[in-house]
């Protein structure tokens, strides 16, 4: 089982890495709606500081939604899908393997490119380590989110437009949640709680995510 999930995760890796354009695209269109959400507002770096936190997060939003349609859709078009739900190895365990690399490729670089896009929002250095715990911990609950919508629209055609009507109201409460830490932080509230709050919904993503998305891609395939 754990042979089956480590080769799928390096097959995924390697994929990620002969596109590397592709790879890139995600964390250009964030910075992209960072820069053009600077040049609207303007050279008010107050107002700016008070968004930062909510432009930050709707920038990683968009741009994971971006690269949601490639996560299963390239491996139903070349009939690898159908492998993986004949495989051996438990269909949430593989689930699992494909949406930790989609983490690892696109999320993952979205985290660490956060201090780039709260310099350019004027985020004040001291509440750069609130929002990248923020993405640390609830990034993971919207891949997870995003991997079942994704699934559930595999095989439809525009799958984009759908996949964002689907996923765009369940990111709410999490954007909520994050978006709401970095602000109490921005005030001198503690953290704590709404931190333990990110964490246990990433630890119920982690655990439910692969048996709703192994249903959702049975579904989807029908």
């Amino acid at each position: 089982m754990m042979r089956a999930f480590f080769a799928l995760l390096g097959r995924d890796l390697k994929l990620a890495m002969r596109r590397r354009f592709d790879l890139l695209q995600p964390l250009y269109f964030a910075l992209l709606v960072c820069l053009l959400t600077t040049l609207a507002i303007g050279p008010e770096p107050a107002l700016l500081g008070r968004l930062a936190a909510a432009v930050t997060w709707i920038a990683v939003l968009l741009a994971l939604l971006l690269a949601l349609d490639g996560l299963f859709r390239p491996d139903a078009e070349d009939g690898s899908l159908e492998l993986m739900l004949t495989a051996p190895a438990p269909l949430p365990v593989l689930v699992f393997a494909k949406v930790l690399a989609f983490w690892l490729v696109v999320m993952l670089p979205l985290i660490v490119c956060a201090p780039l896009f709260a310099s350019m929002l004027h985020l004040p250095g001291t509440q750069w380590l609130p929002l990248l715990l923020t993405l640390l911990l609830a990034t993971p609950c919207l891949a997870w989110l995003g991997a079942i919508c994704a699934a559930l629209t595999v095989q439809a055609r525009r799958g984009g437009a759908l996949l964002a009507l689907l996923l765009l109201p369940l990111t709410v409460p999490v954007l909520i949640a994050a978006i709401g830490t970095v602000d109490a932080a921005l005030q001198g509230l503690p953290m704590r709680s709404p931190l333990l709050l990110l964490g246990a919904g990433a630890i119920a993503a982690c655990s439910i995510g692969p048996f709703a998305c192994a249903v959702a891609l049975r579904l989807g395939l029908r």
